[in-house]
């Protein structure tokens, strides 16, 4: 059985990707992506990563991320079975900081990763919605910490 924050991770990316309006949608397309849960369950998921339903412009009600609803008509439709940690966008450095831009709704799971990975060179991270920031060491070696970070994120350059 995955873990319960891969299954968020997944919940997260599904309603990032595609419009969906059910649970029971929900739940297949999940099922069809080896996530095996019960409606309650899901519910409780939603609950917490405190999605919403709004109509999109045919007046469909679709699920939503919070402060995804501006971002409705500017999504790029991915494949569910693409890696969950597909948000990412760029990488920059300046001094003791690094600044990464992510798809919108992106950042605050990508930096959890971040924080949940082993990198002494790494203080902290902050997210925003599409931006995360991450404090260095003052001597921390910017070629390292983009390798750690591609280890972390495949698709990082």
């Amino acid at each position: 059985m995955k873990k319960r924050t891969d299954r968020l991770n997944a919940v997260k990316t599904i309603i990032s990707s595609r419009e969906v309006g059910s649970q029971d949608e929900l739940l297949q397309i999940l099922d069809e992506n080896g996530y095996k849960l019960t409606q309650a369950t899901l519910s409780r998921d939603l609950k917490q990563l405190k999605v919403a339903k709004t109509a999109n412009l045919n007046g469909k009600y679709i699920y939503v991320l919070p402060n995804d609803i501006m971002y409705k008509n500017a999504r790029v439709s991915v494949a569910v079975n693409q890696p969950l940690n597909n948000g990412f966008i760029s990488l920059n450095f300046s001094g003791n900081l690094a600044v990464i831009r992510t798809r919108p709704g992106y950042a605050s799971s990508m930096a959890y990763d971040i924080d949940n990975q082993e990198n002494d060179d790494i203080l902290g991270t902050i997210a925003g919605d599409d931006t995360i920031m991450l404090v260095l060491r003052e001597d921390a070696d910017h070629d390292e910490i983009h390798g750690f970070l591609s280890i972390v994120f495949p698709n990082i350059q």
